[in-house]
């Protein structure tokens, strides 16, 4: 994988009481200012209100230090909740990380 890209992989469920340290770990890639930031939701099973602000949040770290972030692999629980809410409007999303490796190298 590209050495531009960080990837974070969250398990299980990104709730209320997984946020605040899924915040942190953006935090801390943030200040290593990655051009790409790859959310792989592979292994979460569950999210709620307070995973979607987490994600938001991360998003605008990110933008701060001018990089670039894509979510990938999403569940059907995940991607419902996506799309009722319209952060698939919001948000570049890959089926996997395949998808998005080769979207940052065409």
């Amino acid at each position: 994988m590209n050495s531009e890209v960080r990837v974070i992989q969250p398990l299980g469920r990104l709730d209320v009481t997984s946020a605040t340290k899924f915040r942190r770990e953006i935090t801390e890639v943030a200040a290593t200012k990655p051009k790409y930031l790859l959310i792989d939701l592979t292994d979460v099973s569950f999210m709620d209100s307070s995973g979607l602000g987490a994600l938001v949040s991360a998003l605008k770290s990110i933008r701060t230090v001018d990089g670039d972030m894509s979510i990938c692999s999403l569940s059907e629980q995940v991607q419902m909740l996506f799309e009722l809410t319209s952060m698939s409007k919001i948000f570049k999303i890959y089926n996997d990380r395949e998808d998005f490796n080769a979207s940052i190298t065409s």
